[in-house]
């Protein structure tokens, strides 16, 4: 009898425990891990950090190598099938290597942050900046840019303001392709990305 009682007691505390906060990484080949293992990416590293904090928050991948914008928005319906809490929105960097026009990437990441607050409408919203590469030429590049302060200011969102920031021409911290982190760059990235998320984790929590 005591053995069943015990049994009662531990399973209305397990459906007692409160469901983790979701954070959806929403990204390209950064966030997929391009060129080493899927445990080394940053979104893996954020998850290490918020372990160690001891926080319920749990950290889904979306990450898809060569995932532009588009492709992105076109997977925001399956996706958005599962909670989110917080949506890192890290797309956009193959947009700008194939040269469209930045009011075209603009036009879909602003469709995928008001598709999550559609359907999520507390979902707080981490805007990764990228640059493009000098020979995409001054004029696009700095147009490029713009685009994700301008995204976060309008949805008043949390910006990172270049998620590759003390990574990106570094070559330690690339692979040889000179473009991809490598898992000690992605231990910078996921440090650029905390010191914006952190705080935003403190106040869900």
């Amino acid at each position: 009898m005591l053995l069943i009682f015990s049994l009662l007691a531990a399973f209305g505390l397990a459906a007692a425990a409160p469901a983790p906060k979701i954070i959806l990484v929403l990204g390209d080949s950064v966030a997929a891990g391009y060129g080493i293992d899927v445990s080394q990416a940053f979104p893996a590293r954020l998850q290490e950090k918020i372990d160690a904090k001891g926080w319920n928050v749990k950290v889904v991948n979306a990450g898809q190598s060569g995932d532009t914008s588009a492709g992105g928005l076109g997977r925001m319906d399956w996706l958005l099938k599962n909670r989110v809490d917080v949506l890192v929105l890290e797309l956009g960097a193959n947009d700008g290597l194939r040269g469209v026009p930045a009011e075209v990437t603009k036009k879909n990441l602003q469709a995928i942050i008001d598709r999550t607050k559609a359907k999520y409408p507390k979902a707080k919203i981490v805007v990764a900046g990228m640059k493009t590469p000098s020979n995409m030429g001054r004029i696009f590049g700095r147009e490029f840019e713009s685009i994700f302060p301008e995204l976060a200011k309008r949805n008043n969102a949390a910006l990172v303001p270049f998620i590759l920031e003390d990574v990106g021409g570094v070559e330690k911290l690339n692979l040889p392709d000179g473009i991809h982190p490598t898992a000690k760059g992605h231990e910078v990235v996921a440090a650029n990305v905390w010191k914006v998320l952190e705080p935003i984790l403190r106040t869900l929590l």
